[in-house]
């Protein structure tokens, strides 16, 4: 099996077979961490794990002490999980020393020890070469990123952030799973912090409901955002960069701001296609926004040509990809953006 999800891997725990080998490949560290401790859990107890948990790393470990563990039958406990990080050190290494030690992975894989559960980690693998090769066919290869599309990213994070749910003890509805990617934009560690505030505030009533991140999440920045909304619609760029600098020197974290902004301009475009005779009870089920906040979006979708939404979805999703690559100042980023938005076409 190769290529399967986060989802599909826990799906594959759940029915208590061993799979001998795995794959975690990608960088997105709450996926990765996640996995680890579904494996985790689903192999070894947590009285046991001191002796059926062990840690290698590729670029300092060789390869027949990571084996040589997996084929020793671990102490006290009936099975061992075996992380093996930076995997990506053995593509590194020069061509018959590559070749040798795919040999010998290949020969443990297929006919690996039957209490060890070896995990391998890397951020990206060459699949040109016979070491990726060898792991989509031998392994659950695992994807532990998701997409750059921002849009996209925030569709893929909703199976996750019901898992980070349940894992709460908390009830969410897949709508307000959606509702709380979107408005942060995919990023899992925000949504995680979010859900642990929302969940706090849920109480025994144990279940997180749209209300509630729309008074939490949404609420501490929405007339901020509007706000800013209409000096982009007014074309004020002068004005529009003098409230960024004032969110900036109240601590709004960047990431969040540029969330929150593509969450309203997408919001702006639904409004957009609603009928002009829509009440504001169905523009809010239709949006998926509390009453209030969906009638104010219908007044300020009016001020934006459509023209200036898709222009400006285009330019958040290319600020976004510039904030997530370094090297470029985030607020330098963030000017350039409300100038861009604020500007003449």
């Amino acid at each position: 099996m190769a290529g399967v999800s986060p989802q599909q891997l826990l799906a594959l725990l759940a029915k208590g077979k061993p799979v001998p080998g795995i794959l975690l490949l990608g960088n997105e560290s709450y996926l990765r961490e996640l996995c680890r401790r579904k494996i985790t859990e689903a192999y070894v107890p947590q009285e046991l794990r001191d002796w059926g948990v062990t840690r290698f790393s590729a670029e300092d470990d060789e390869l027949p002490v990571i084996l040589g563990q997996a084929q020793t039958m671990p102490m006290l406990a009936a099975q061992q999980v075996i992380f093996v990080s930076d995997v990506e050190a053995w593509e590194r290494l020069g061509e018959d020393s590559r070749d040798a030690l795919v040999k010998q992975l290949s020969a443990y894989l297929e006919n690996p020890a039957p209490f060890s559960i070896l995990v391998f980690e890397a951020g990206a693998l060459d699949q040109r070469m016979r070491l990726a090769k060898t792991f989509a066919e031998k392994t659950v290869t695992v994807a532990v990123d998701l997409s750059g599309d921002t849009a996209e990213r925030s569709k893929m994070a909703v199976p996750v952030v019901l898992e980070m749910a349940r894992d709460l003890g908390v009830e969410v509805d897949r709508e307000v799973a959606e509702q709380l990617s979107e408005i942060l934009n995919g990023e899992l560690a925000s949504i995680h912090t979010e859900l642990e505030k929302l969940a706090s505030y849920a109480g025994d009533r144990r279940r997180i409901t749209r209300a509630d991140v729309d008074l939490l999440v949404v609420s501490a920045r929405k007339y901020t955002v509007w706000e800013l909304a209409d000096m982009l619609a007014a074309r004020q760029p002068s004005r529009a960069l003098e409230f960024l600098d004032s969110l900036l020197r109240e601590g709004e974290p960047l990431p969040q701001l540029l969330g929150a902004l593509a969450w309203t301009f997408r919001r702006l475009l639904e409004a957009q296609e609603l009928p002009a005779n829509t009440t504001g009870w169905q523009a809010a089920s239709r949006l998926r926004m509390r009453q209030n906040a969906a009638e104010l979006a219908m007044v300020q979708s009016r001020k934006f040509s459509r023209t200036q939404l898709t222009t400006g979805l285009q330019a958040l999703y290319e600020a976004d990809s510039r904030l997530k690559s370094g090297g470029t100042s985030q607020r330098a980023v963030m000017e350039f953006l409300v100038t861009q938005l604020a500007s003449p076409l």
